[in-house]
């Protein structure tokens, strides 16, 4: 067993793990916080992205105790109010969300592009999102989520 302080969404939790524990498995079990998804457990779909220190990463594949003394956010943590966060809320109105099972991730990769490209091209949004599949929605309502996104910010 390994011992750390984790930082997840501006909140400090202890952790005992044991040191080949992957990120995701660590803010589900011990953190709590279920919102992050296990997709393929191989870094082939994007379900489970979490920003590190404001960059998108597989918590799937990404030791938890590597990130300590890191920020970790996840999809519980984009949200600054009570209200859902502008792309949250455009992935709804926009049809973006279908089974909802990629949309976590999506959501987390599209808040680091948006962060770094305030106002990306389809071929920006189509790169930033190359990390993450989605089975259900044929991507179109997805950019459609991001550029309004990019209209209403």
């Amino acid at each position: 067993m390994t011992s750390y302080e984790l930082n997840v969404n501006g909140t400090t939790y202890p952790i005992d793990a044991e040191p080949s524990r992957n990120l995701l498995s660590v803010i589900r079990d011990q953190v709590g916080l279920t919102g992050t998804k296990e997709g393929c457990d191989d870094c082939e779909c994007g379900a489970c992205m979490v920003l590190l220190d404001g960059q998108p990463v597989n918590s799937c594949s990404y030791l938890a105790a590597q990130a300590a003394e890191r920020e970790v956010t996840t999809i519980e943590g984009i949200m600054t109010t009570e209200e859902l966060a502008p792309i949250q809320q455009n992935m709804l109105d926009a049809g973006g969300v279908q089974c909802g099972f990629c949309t976590p991730g999506m959501i987390m990769s599209a808040t680091a592009l948006l962060a770094r490209t305030p106002d990306p091209s389809e071929e920006e949004i189509k790169i930033g999102l190359s990390g993450n599949l989605c089975r259900c929605t044929g991507y179109a309502k997805i950019f459609d989520a991001i550029k309004e996104t990019v209209v209403s910010l």
